[in-house]
C-alpha cells in the first residue's frame, strides 16, 4: 500500500483547504512531519485513518467529539480525500462526515449526512465505484488486508502504546495482540467448552439438588424416627459422588424405623380405647344427677317466691279493674280538656285585638268591624297610580343630576385638553429631538464597535507576547545552566568510563575460578591475578555516571523545546501586536471601551424615543376630535334638563292632593294597610271566640254523662281513675307473669325423678368430665400417633422410589461433565494437566509474539549496538497468574535475561520502536503479505541522545532500501537538520496550514 495525496478541509485545526503530496515526500525515503504542539500533525495521521475507514484512531473517536474545524466558516463542508495503491489498483476515497451547514432559503442551519465516494483510476480516467459507507469499508479492508485498529498499529506506529506494551503485564499484552491478530475463534472454543461445562456443571448440580431436595423431604416424612447421624446433607454437597450411596443408605434405615413405629402405635391405641368408653360413661351419669338435684332445688325456691308475693297480686288486682273502667271516660275528658283549651286561647286573642281598635270601635260588633274594613281596602286601592308618579318624579330627580355630573366632566375634560394642544408643538419638539440624538449614538456605537474588537485582539497579543519575552528569557538562563551540567556529567562519565577500561583487568581477574580456563587467554593457571588499585571504578559506578548524563541530557532537551516553543509563540503574538508598547494599547482599548458604552447607553433609548413620539402623535388626533364632539353634546344636555323640569313641576303638583300629609305616598298606603290588619283580624277573633264557648258548654255535657255510666259518683272520681297505656299493660304483665308461675310449678311437683334424686349424695360432675376429657385426649393422641405412623411408611415407600429413580437418571449426567470439564479446564488454563496455566488464546498469542519478537530483534541489535534482543518467554508466572505471554531482553555484554520494564528511556524507546516494526512485518505476512510502502512513526524520539539518534535513523534508512517511505512525527528540534524533507504545519489564528520545505542537512 503507497499513499500519493492527501487532501483535507474544514477538518480538525485545517480551517482552508490544505493538500498533501505523499510522493513528494516518499522521493527521499525519510520525511519528518513537524510543527508547533496543538498545530494539527496528529490531524494527519487522523484523516489519513478517517478516510479509509470512516473513523479516527482510538479517544479521538469519542462520543460527541466533532471532526469539523472550529474556524472553517459556516458554508464550507468538511472533506477528506485520500488517493492511494493498494493491491495493484490506483483507488480516491473521499469521505464527508454528518455536518450542519446553514439552510439555502430563510435562516438557521440543516443537518447533512455522512457521504463515502470511492473511485478507481483506469487507463479512461477516474471510474466511480461504489458511494455505499459499508461496501466502501469492506472493500477497503479486504484489499489492505487488516482493520482499523491493525492499521492504526502496524502503518500508524504509536510508540507510546509500544512502551507501554514492554512495562505491562501478560493480560494486558494479551489484550493488545487479541486486537491485533484475529484469535477470537480460539477465545470462542474456550467460551464454548466453558459454556458446556457450565451447562453441563448446570445440569448435574440441578440432578443433585433434586436428589436431596428428595432427602429433605425423606427427613421431613421420617420425623425423629430415623438416624440423624446417617442424614447426607452435613457431609454431602451437590457434586459429591458418595451422595447416592448416602441417600439409598439412609433411606432403607427411615423406613425400618418407621415400620417398627407403627407397630407400637396400634397396639397403645387399642389400650387407650377401653379406657375412653368407660370415662365417657360414667361422666354421663355424673351429668344427669346433677341435673336432677339442682331442678328440685329450684323448684322449691320459686314456690317461695310465689307464695311471698299474694298481697301485691291482690292490690294489682284492683288498679287494674278500676283502669279498665276510667278507660270508659277517657275520650270524653280528653273532648273536654281540647275545648277548655281552645276557648282560654280565642278569649286571649279577642281582648288584644279589641286593645288595638280605635276607642269608637271597641265595642263595635263582628258585622260592623267588617264594614270598616271593606272601607278601608277601597282607599288603598285608589295610591296605585299616585305610585307610579311619584316613581317618574324621582327618575326624574335622578336623571338631572346625571347631566349635571356630565356637564361638570364635560367641562374638566375640555379644559384639560384645551391646555394640553396648547403644548402640542413644545412637546414635540423636544420628542423629535430625543429620537435624533438616540439614532446619532447608535451610528457612533455601531463605528466604535468595529474599532474595539481589534485594538482588544491587538492588547492580548501585546500582553501574551510580554509573558512569552519573559518565558523565553527564563527558559534561555534555565538552557545554559543546563547544558553546563550536561557537559559536566558528560565529561565525568567519559574519565570514570575510561579509569574502569584501565582497570578493567581486576575485574576480569575477580570472575578467575582456579582450574577452569580463562575467558581471555583460555589458561586454566591463573598464576598472578590483577589486583584492584587504589581508587578503582567499578561498573555501579560507571552505569550511576552515566545514567546522571541521560537524566541531564533528557533535562536539556525539554527545556530546548520549550525555549523555541516560547520563541515561536513570541513571533507569532508579536506579529499580531505590531509595534504598540501595551500600555499604549491599554490606553487605546480602554479609551474606545469607554466611548463605546457611552454611545451603546445613548442608542437604546433610540426605541422608545420613537415609541412616545408617537404615541404623542396619536393623542394630538384624539384630543383634536374630542373638542369638536364635547361641544355638540354640551347643547343637547342643555335642552333635555329643560323638559325634565317641566314633567317633574306636573307631577309634584298632583301627588300633593294624594299624599294627605304623609311624607310619600308609600307611607300613605302603609298607614291604611295598618288600619285594615287591626280591623280585620278584630273581627276574626270576635268569630273564633263565640265559636269556643259553644263547643265547651258541648263538652262539659258528655263528660258527665259518661262518669255516671262507668259507675263513678263524680267527674274527679272519674279522672282519678284512668291510667296511661304503658301502666295498664305493666300491671297486666305482672298479672300474666305470676299465672305462668303458678301453673310451672304445679307441673314440677309431679315429677317423681327430681325428688328421688335430691334424696341422694351431691353429684360430682366436674371430677367425671375432667376423667373422660382426659382420656379422650389420650385416644386422639394416641390416635394421632397411628395415623401419622402410617402416613409416614406411606409417603417414605413413595419418596425412597422417587430418589432411587432420580439417582439412576443422574448417573448419565455426571459422566458427560466430567468430560467436558476436563476439556474446559485444560483450554482455560485451570486444569492442573496444564501445566502452565496457558489458555488456549494465550497459547496462539505466545507463537506469533515468538515471532514478533524474533523480528523485532533483527533491528534491535543494530539500533543497540549488537547489545539486545527480544526474546518470547512463557514461564509460568507466580501466584495466580497466567504464562505464556512473558517477553525478556537478553544482555549480550552480561549474557543477563531480564524482564523488559527493567529498560531505560532510551531503551525503551529502542525497543519498543523494533516491536512496532517486527509487528508490521508479521502483521503483514499474515495480512496475505500486503507490501506497505508508506509508514508513519508518531513521537519518542526526544529521549534519545544524538548518538542513539543516529543509530535509529540508520535503521529505518535500511526500510528505505525496500522502496518505502518513512514519515517521522515529531517536534524534536535536532530531527529538523538530520531530515532533509519535511512537511510542516504552521499554527495560524484562523487554522493551521501545511507548508512542503526541504532543509539543508549540516554536520
Amino acid at each position: 500500500m503507497r499513499l500519493h495525496r492527501l487532501s483535507v478541509t474544514a477538518f480538525g485545526p485545517f480551517a482552508e483547504p490544505q493538500e498533501i503530496d505523499f510522493d513528494a515526500l516518499s522521493g527521499a525515503g525519510i520525511f519528518l512531519l513537524h510543527g508547533p504542539t496543538g498545530a494539527g500533525k496528529t490531524s494527519v495521521l487522523d484523516a489519513v485513518c478517517y478516510a479509509l475507514y470512516g473513523s479516527v484512531p482510538g479517544p479521538r473517536q469519542a462520543p460527541g467529539t466533532s471532526l469539523r474545524s472550529d474556524h472553517a466558516a459556516a458554508d464550507t463542508p468538511t472533506e477528506v480525500t485520500l488517493e492511494l495503491t493498494a493491491g495493484g489498483r490506483r483507488l480516491e476515497i473521499t469521505r464527508r462526515p454528518e455536518q450542519e451547514r446553514p439552510k439555502k432559503r430563510g435562516t438557521g442551519t440543516t443537518k447533512d449526512k455522512a457521504q463515502s465516494r470511492l473511485r478507481e483510476h483506469t487507463g479512461e480516467g477516474w471510474e466511480p465505484l461504489s458511494r455505499s459507507h459499508q461496501e466502501i469499508g469492506e472493500e477497503i479492508e479486504q484489499l489492505l488486508g487488516m482493520s482499523r485498529e491493525q492499521f492504526c498499529q502496524v502503518v500508524l506506529l504509536p510508540q507510546g502504546e509500544f512502551a507501554k506494551f514492554l512495562r505491562a503485564d501478560e493480560a494486558a499484552r494479551g489484550r493488545l495482540l487479541g486486537r491485533l491478530f484475529d484469535t477470537r475463534r480460539f477465545a470462542a472454543v474456550e467460551a464454548l467448552l466453558g459454556e458446556r461445562r457450565r451447562a453441563a456443571e448446570a445440569k448435574v448440580r440441578a440432578g443433585d439438588e433434586k436428589v436431596l431436595h428428595t432427602a429433605q423431604r425423606l427427613a421431613q416424612a421420617a420425623g425423629d424416627s430415623a438416624d440423624l447421624r446417617a442424614w447426607p446433607m452435613p457431609g454431602h454437597q451437590p457434586g459429591d459422588p458418595g451422595l447416592a450411596e448416602a441417600v439409598r443408605a439412609w433411606a432403607a434405615v427411615a423406613r425400618c424405623a418407621a415400620r417398627e413405629r407403627l407397630d407400637v402405635a396400634e397396639y397403645a391405641l387399642a389400650a387407650v380405647e377401653s379406657r375412653h368408653a368407660a370415662a365417657r360413661r360414667a361422666a354421663e351419669d355424673a351429668r344427669e344427677l346433677d341435673r336432677l338435684q339442682r331442678f328440685h332445688a329450684e323448684t322449691l325456691r320459686r314456690a317461695a317466691l310465689l307464695a311471698e308475693a299474694a298481697p301485691e297480686r291482690d292490690r294489682v288486682r284492683d288498679l287494674l279493674d278500676r283502669a279498665r273502667r276510667g278507660a270508659l271516660v277517657a275520650p270524653a275528658l280528653e273532648l273536654r280538656g281540647a275545648a277548655s283549651a281552645a276557648h282560654l286561647a280565642a278569649a286571649h286573642a279577642e281582648t288584644s285585638a279589641r286593645a288595638q281598635l280605635p276607642p269608637t270601635l271597641r265595642e263595635a260588633g263582628a258585622e260592623q268591624l267588617a264594614d270598616v274594613e271593606q272601607r278601608l281596602r277601597e282607599a288603598l286601592g285608589a295610591l296605585g297610580a299616585a305610585q307610579r308618579s311619584e316613581q317618574r318624579s324621582a327618575e326624574i330627580g335622578r336623571e338631572r343630576a346625571d347631566l349635571e355630573r356630565e356637564s361638570r366632566a364635560a367641562e374638566e375634560q375640555h379644559q384639560e385638553s384645551a391646555e394640553w394642544l396648547e403644548r402640542w408643538e413644545a412637546t414635540r419638539a423636544a420628542l423629535q429631538e430625543r429620537v435624533d440624538a438616540a439614532q446619532q449614538a447608535a451610528t457612533l456605537a455601531e463605528q466604535l464597535a468595529g474599532r474595539l474588537e481589534p485594538a482588544r485582539m491587538q492588547l492580548n497579543s501585546a500582553r501574551r507576547r510580554d509573558e512569552l519575552d519573559a518565558d523565553a528569557t527564563r527558559a534561555a538562563g534555565e538552557l545554559l545552566t543546563l547544558r553546563e551540567e550536561s557537559a559536566a556529567a558528560r565529561e565525568r562519565w567519559l574519565e570514570l568510563k575510561e579509569a574502569r577500561l584501565r582497570g578493567i583487568a581486576a575485574e576480569l581477574a575477580e570472575a578467575l575460578v582456579a582450574g577452569e580456563a580463562c575467558t581471555v587467554c583460555g589458561s586454566a593457571e591463573h598464576p598472578a591475578p590483577a589486583r584492584p588499585a587504589a581508587g578503582h571504578v567499578d561498573r555501579a559506578a560507571e552505569d550511576a555516571a552515566h545514567a546522571h548524563l541521560e537524566r541531564a541530557e533528557q533535562a536539556r532537551a525539554a527545556v530546548e523545546r520549550r525555549l523555541a516553543a516560547a520563541q515561536e509563540a513570541r513571533a507569532e503574538a508579536a506579529a499580531a501586536a505590531g509595534d504598540a508598547t501595551t500600555a499604549e494599547l491599554l490606553t487605546r482599548t480602554a479609551d474606545l471601551s469607554a466611548r463605546h458604552a457611552a454611545a451603546h447607553a445613548a442608542a437604546a433609548g433610540l426605541h422608545a424615543a420613537r415609541e412616545q413620539l408617537a404615541r404623542a402623535e396619536r393623542e394630538h388626533a384624539t384630543r383634536s376630535a374630542d373638542r369638536q364632539g364635547a361641544e355638540t353634546r354640551a347643547a343637547a344636555r342643555a335642552s333635555r334638563r329643560e323638559a325634565l323640569d317641566r314633567e317633574q313641576a306636573g307631577l309634584e303638583a298632583e301627588l300633593a292632593l294624594v299624599r294627605d300629609g304623609a311624607p310619600t305616598v308609600a307611607a300613605r298606603a302603609r298607614t291604611l294597610e295598618d288600619r285594615v290588619r287591626i280591623v280585620s283580624g278584630a273581627a276574626t277573633s270576635l268569630r273564633r271566640a263565640e265559636t269556643t264557648a259553644a263547643r265547651l258548654k258541648e263538652a262539659d255535657d258528655q263528660l258527665a254523662d259518661a262518669s255516671f255510666k262507668a259507675g263513678f259518683d263524680t267527674i274527679e272520681a272519674a279522672a282519678d281513675a284512668v291510667l296511661p297505656e304503658y301502666e295498664r299493660t305493666a300491671l297486666q304483665h305482672r298479672m300474666d307473669a305470676w299465672q305462668t308461675e303458678e301453673a310451672l310449678l304445679a307441673d314440677r311437683r309431679r315429677e317423681t325423678g327430681a325428688a328421688l334424686a335430691a334424696a341422694l349424695p351431691p353429684a360430682a360432675p366436674d371430677t367425671a368430665e375432667a376423667a373422660a376429657t382426659s382420656a379422650a385426649a389420650k385416644l386422639r393422641t394416641a390416635g394421632s400417633a397411628a395415623d401419622a405412623a402410617r402416613v409416614r411408611c406411606a409417603e417414605l415407600d413413595r419418596l425412597s422410589r422417587q430418589a432411587e429413580q432420580e439417582l439412576r437418571a443422574l448417573g448419565p449426567l455426571r459422566e458427560a461433565y466430567d468430560r467436558v470439564a476436563r476439556l474446559a479446564g485444560l483450554t482455560a488454563g485451570t486444569s492442573a494437566d496444564n501445566e502452565r496455566k496457558m489458555r488456549l488464546e494465550a497459547y496462539v498469542l505466545a507463537a506469533r509474539l515468538e515471532q514478533v519478537a524474533a523480528a523485532a530483534t533483527v533491528r534491535l541489535l543494530r539500533m543497540s549496538g549488537g547489545r539486545y534482543t527480544l526474546v518470547h518467554s512463557d514461564a509460568r508466572a507466580s501466584g495466580r497468574g497466567r504464562s505464556g505471554l512473558g517477553l525478556h531482553v537478553v544482555d549480550a555484554w552480561t549474557g543477563s535475561e531480564r524482564d523488559t520494564a527493567t529498560l531505560s528511556g532510551g531503551e525503551t524507546f529502542f525497543a519498543s520502536l523494533a516491536l512496532a516494526l517486527g509487528l508490521a512485518d508479521v502483521v503483514t505476512d499474515e495480512a496475505g503479505g500486503m507490501r506497505l510502502d508508506t509508514l508513519f512513526i508518531d513521537e519518542g524520539f526526544g529521549s534519545l541522545d544524538d548518538q542513539a539518534l543516529d543509530e535509529v535513523l540508520d535503521v529505518l534508512d535500511a526500510l528505505r532500501e525496500r522502496d518505502r517511505s518513512v514519515g517521522i512525527v515529531s517536534h524534536v528540534a535536532d530531527l529538523r537538520t538530520r531530515v532533509q524533507t519535511q512537511l510542516e504545519i504552521v499554527k495560524q489564528r484562523g487554522g493551521s496550514v501545511v507548508r512542503h520545505r526541504t532543509a539543508a542537512l549540516t554536520d
